[in-house]
């Protein structure tokens, strides 16, 4: 492992880092890969307050969790900085002006279902969150694919999740194993340098970490039992609670499955509503399950009991959101100061320098797949004749239905990232702006 501690400026002022992730809770739009490459780029690359392999160290563990990565990772590196108020603040600002948004465009939602003028106006962002995605592969790919191994990894990753549409988690997992079955296997290669390991925590005292922000998590469901029990309240509190220890893979993994138990067997949302809500979720910033508060909106606003439909739609809303994201601090706060410890360790240092090679295949096809769908208005599919009984298919766009207005903003960007080198705020800012002139003139 190398390090750059001789050339970083240390930690920030906890003023700082609530700054810094502030700033990225704003701009974190266009899913987990575009968000992992925001913090890299603030925190490795602008800021340096953490070097690259304790980056990756902690993305590699965050990516083996249920729920949203990204806020994981953002509650990790807070945790790193600023112990747990850091990752308290980190962790919360990643979400909150997301949530923010998604609950105003709800609330609209609710009142007149018209997504229409949100979709323009975020129309220039999501093709310029495609440059920042392309940003991310390359310059994580230059630094986690270091032998051919590694880029075998990432390119068979790519095509298992493209080609063969594996499931997230047994791509990661099959990584790892790779990981640690070459180390086994093969001599260690170089002696790593010398590394910081983290005193082994108090068991009684993480132990009681666990118990308390598990009581945390848990805390609204007697409550609303007691207070909201003719409402949809509880149900709903319940339902997602149970959700996030499911949700490994992001927000796609689940979503099929909570649209189909929304509508069939709660009946909180109208057959079709959860395209909507996930049009909604991939316009906002933050993590892509915010579009599990848009579901806990309809829930409450259409089943409130006697509550008033808008104040029963927040609560619903707020509720999602605490039973979906409170776990990310379970995980971090009780998990990483033991993950802290195992930086040393060659065989865990193989199996997720292996996950980071996998990493990269997965946010190469999450580009793939935003291109996709950023560019093309209609896509189709490509059966694969080698596997007919697999019934596998490739996506295929029709080029009949490529948006010119999406390319242009989007080639736009990656020439301010690209070769002018400008900050992420201010090309998002410009990309805004053209995508809403552009969309004006059509």
């Amino acid at each position: 492992m190398t390090s750059d501690l001789s050339e970083n400026p240390g930690p920030p002022s906890f003023a700082e880092l609530t700054t810094a992730f502030a700033r990225i809770g704003v701009l974190s739009f266009g899913g987990p890969a575009a968000q992992i490459a925001l913090m890299h780029r603030i925190c490795v690359d602008e800021k340096r307050w953490i070097d690259e392999d304790r980056y990756l160290h902690a993305l590699n563990y965050c990516m083996l969790l249920p729920g949203p990565e990204a806020q994981q990772l953002a509650t990790y590196i807070g945790w790193l900085l600023h112990g747990v108020r850091g990752g308290i603040v980190a962790g919360l600002l990643f979400v909150l002006p997301g949530l923010a948004v998604i609950m105003g465009l709800s609330t609209l939602y609710a009142l007149y279902q018209d997504v229409d003028l949100v979709a323009g106006l975020f129309f220039g962002l999501k093709a310029a969150v495609l440059a920042v995605v392309i940003e991310a592969v390359i310059r994580i790919g230059k630094r986690a694919l270091k032998t051919k191994f590694h880029r075998i990894l990432a390119a068979l990753a790519f095509l298992a999740l493209f080609a063969l549409s594996l499931p997230f988690p047994l791509v990661i997992l099959l990584a790892a194993v790779a990981g640690l079955v070459r180390a086994r296997i093969t001599p260690a290669e170089e002696v790593p340098a010398p590394v910081d390991i983290a005193a082994r925590p108090p068991a009684v005292r993480q132990l009681l970490t666990l118990l308390f922000w598990i009581a945390v998590w848990l805390a609204p469901l007697p409550i609303l039992w007691l207070l909201a029990a003719d409402t949809a309240l509880p149900e709903l509190y319940a339902f997602f609670s149970k959700m996030a220890l499911v949700t490994f893979g992001g927000a796609y993994a689940v979503l099929a499955y909570v649209a189909q138990v929304a509508v069939e067997q709660y009946q909180w949302l109208k057959p079709g509503e959860m395209l909507d809500g996930l049009a909604l979720a991939e316009t906002t910033p933050g993590p892509l399950v915010l579009v599990l508060s848009y579901v806990g909106f309809l829930a409450g606003f259409r089943h409130g009991g006697g509550l008033d439909p808008l104040l029963a739609g927040l609560l619903g809303a707020l509720l999602t959101a605490w039973a979906t994201f409170i776990p990310s601090f379970i995980w971090i706060f009780a998990g990483a100061p033991y993950i802290e410890r195992l930086r040393g360790n060659r065989l865990m240092n193989a199996a997720l320098s292996a996950i980071t090679a996998a990493v990269v295949g997965v946010i190469l096809n999450l580009a793939v797949w935003f291109a996709l769908h950023v560019f093309f208005t209609r896509i189709g599919s490509f059966d694969l004749p080698l596997v007919p009984h697999l019934g596998l298919s490739l996506p295929v766009p029709d080029w009949t239905s490529l948006d010119l207005a999406a390319l242009a903003v989007a080639v736009i960007a990656a020439v301010m990232i690209f070769r002018f080198h400008l900050g992420i705020g201010r090309t998002l800012v410009v990309a805004a702006l053209l995508g809403l002139a552009l969309r004006m003139l059509a």
